[in-house]
């Protein structure tokens, strides 16, 4: 059976990656994509399971993790508070044929690009302006102005590592972003 590939997906909050990456999951199974589960060192979150949403480890096994160089990626967005992604889970996925997706930050989808090189398939989604992705983020009507303030400021610098990937999707038109996604990724996974 020949081994699954990897499509990375990252974009700045707003951007959509989230509606175009479930989109490609769910309405296309010819893709053969299979979701990259995270690890993370916080509690589970009302229904969440371990493995299924995340795969849920205290701070202290996730520093054993990472001295074991389990991970592809991590980081420690606060003080005993990491994400990550685990390679054993990815490889079991790929042995299976399947092709792996990842939804990541920035920084972890060009680590994860730097490891697997032409085997994974970087993608980076776009806004068509920061002003755009305001106007989204205000729209979603979920975050407080400082919060709307704090997370433009950083898609404005997330925007700037754009050119590290394979791909650059600008979603201004979410038909036209769907359609594009698909062939990119549909030629990929060929």
């Amino acid at each position: 059976m020949k081994k699954g590939k990897l499509i990375i997906v990252s974009a700045p909050s707003g951007s959509g990656k989230s509606t175009i990456v479930n989109w490609l999951m769910t309405e296309h199974p010819e893709l053969k994509l299979a979701f990259s589960v995270s690890c993370t060192s916080r509690a589970p979150r009302g229904e969440e399971k371990d493995g299924v949403e995340y795969y849920f480890v205290t701070p202290d096994e996730f520093r054993q993790k990472i001295e074991n160089n389990e991970f592809l990626e991590y980081e420690e967005v606060y003080q005993d508070r990491f994400y990550g992604t685990l390679k054993e889970p990815v490889e079991r996925q790929r042995e299976a044929g399947l092709n792996v997706v990842f939804d990541v930050d920035v920084k972890g989808g060009i680590n994860i690009k730097k490891h697997y090189g032409k085997r994974a398939l970087s993608i980076f989604i776009q806004p068509p302006s920061v002003e755009e992705l305001r106007r989204r983020l205000e729209k979603r009507g979920t975050d407080s102005a400082e919060a709307i303030a704090e997370r433009v400021e950083k898609a404005a610098y997330e925007m700037t590592f754009a050119p590290q990937f394979d791909h650059i999707l600008v979603n201004d038109n979410l038909e036209a972003a769907l359609a594009e996604a698909l062939e990119v990724v549909g030629d990929f996974c060929q």
